[in-house]
């Protein structure tokens, strides 16, 4: 049992749960539930603060999600993020309207000295996304910080350790966030920033002994970070009684297959190859649209996962490294979140499936992952793969799938990422990829017109991909990279550079 704990209370944000890992990350266990979870529950001694997460409604809205009013009165330090200051703001009798303009994106905060800005020294950098704002504070509460947008950016009770932000301290590209977060523990009374990844690591594998019971257990893996270390770990908690397997569905990335094959065996896992290229690029044959190529895509590789698994009749357990951006993603987590893409391995495997399902990291990020993997002293080119979607290259080829769109995309990705390896850049970028676009281009090549495709290269900084920007590669670096991409694969004349963050994209093209 933790000490003690923060809860956060999530109203559906697409980033409710980096709130929960920014605080696990300073040290201190935080777990995230509903919003409309029973007061009782928070009004207990391991509960130290109450966080409210941001969301997508408006609480003008006659169904946007509440807490219960009493939330307020149980003495708790509380702080509102976002939605959650709105929320805040509305149940103690302030005024909520819509902005002048929208805010979406950064901002340049000015703070009053305050403890919540501790050990910060001039105005910084905010990320804010919203277009409601407290236009009224409730009664007690004053303003300590504004932007050029929003007057009431935080706001703090004169008395009592309530806080409100407008903007978001949990998302990387707000300067000082964690310092914020780290600020309002201590105000909150927190004095022990010792909670640790080991912590779940051992209580991890703890658990897999205890759940399983001895029985045989089945590992379905991507060759992705985390799949590879769910497997280490899986192979830690049951030893011989782990089998894993490993699914080249045909849209993998050049000479992907074999070396995922390499990093597994190297690290001593039990695992069976199954090629089923065949199938899903049958199956793909003429979609477009790419909600349809994702649930195509989800459909074979059940089908797949069946038939393959039929060989594996005396095993009661199956593993999956689901992670939470599938989840939240795919379905609402535990508040009212919005779906944004299907996720294959998320809700998708079939009623009749004979095992019964274990995922540990179900709530956990990539760069949570990736800590543990150290903690197992996993290799480090393992590790800091950078992350590849379910459906391979399928959703980087806009348009309908076939197999010279393939091995041109293969091939410009391959010397994207190489060159990005050569020039000590892929650490810095979280993901970098190459995407095929449907469009054809004027060009010239040895005085000759050309009309043909177009690579757009797609490189973000983050930590877990929930939120990102766009990576500011050396403009030397991208003109060799296109260099190379128009002179050595046939068929491309023209090579782009996509500088949007996420939000308000996302950071794969489909």
């Amino acid at each position: 049992m933790h000490k003690s704990k923060v809860v956060v209370l999530d109203f559906g944000s697409q980033v409710s749960r980096l709130i929960v890992k920014a605080i696990r990350r300073i040290g201190v266990y935080a777990e995230l539930i509903p919003f409309n979870a029973d007061v009782e529950l928070l009004n207990t001694s391991e509960v130290r603060a109450i966080v409210l997460s941001g969301g997508p409604s408006s609480v003008s809205d006659a169904e946007a999600p509440m807490p219960h009013p009493d939330l307020f009165n149980i003495g708790k330090p509380i702080l509102g993020i976002c939605y959650g200051l709105q929320v805040m703001a509305r149940i103690l009798n302030g005024s909520i309207a819509q902005g002048s303009k929208r805010e979406y994106g950064r901002a340049s905060l000015i703070f009053e000295d305050d403890p919540l800005f501790e050990g910060i020294d001039e105005g910084f950098t905010v990320w804010m996304s919203h277009f409601d704002q407290v236009v009224k504070l409730p009664e007690g509460f004053i303003s300590i910080a504004h932007t050029k947008a929003c007057t009431n950016a935080a706001v703090r009770h004169r008395d009592l350790p309530i806080y409100g932000l407008q903007f978001h301290p949990e998302v990387v590209h707000t300067e000082h966030g964690e310092r914020i977060l780290e600020n309002f523990l201590k105000i909150s009374g927190e004095r022990e920033f010792d909670w640790k990844p080991s912590n779940f690591l051992n209580d991890t594998i703890e658990w897999v002994r205890e759940e399983t019971k001895g029985e045989n257990v089945l590992c379905g893996l991507s060759g992705g970070v985390d799949s590879t270390v769910l497997a280490v770990i899986l192979h830690k908690a049951v030893g011989n009684k782990l089998r894993c397997f490993f699914i080249d569905n045909g849209l993998l990335r050049l000479n992907e297959a074999e070396e995922v094959m390499k990093n597994l065996t190297s690290l001593n896992l039990p695992v069976d190859l199954i090629d089923a290229q065949d199938d899903f690029l049958k199956a793909l044959e003429g979609i477009e649209d790419p909600e349809e190529k994702r649930k195509i895509i989800g459909r074979v590789f059940i089908e797949t996962f069946s038939n393959a698994t039929k060989t594996y009749r005396d095993f009661k357990y199956l593993a999956q490294g689901t992670l939470y951006p599938d989840v939240i993603e795919s379905v609402s987590f535990k508040g009212p979140a919005v779906v944004i893409k299907s996720h294959h391995n998320v809700g998708g495997l079939p009623k009749d499936v004979p095992f019964r399902l274990i995922e540990p990291f179900r709530e956990l990020f990539k760069d949570e992952v990736r800590m543990l993997g150290r903690e197992l002293g996993m290799p480090e080119h393992i590790l800091n793969r950078h992350p590849f979607p379910g459906p391979g290259l399928a959703v980087r080829i806009l348009g309908s799938i076939d197999r010279e769109s393939l091995d041109i995309l293969r091939k410009a990705d391959d010397i994207f990422i190489s060159e990005m390896k050569a020039s000590g850049l892929y650490d810095y970028v979280w993901q970098g990829f190459a995407v095929l676009l449907p469009i054809r281009s004027v060009g010239v090549m040895g005085d000759m017109r050309t009309y043909d495709r177009v690579i757009a290269l797609r490189a973000v900084t983050g930590e877990d991909g929930m939120t990102a920007d766009w990576a500011r590669l050396p403009l030397d670096f991208l003109a060799k990279v296109s260099n190379r991409i128009i002179n050595e694969v046939q068929g491309i004349n023209r090579v782009v550079y996509d500088l949007s963050s996420k939000p308000p994209a996302t950071i794969e093209w489909e």
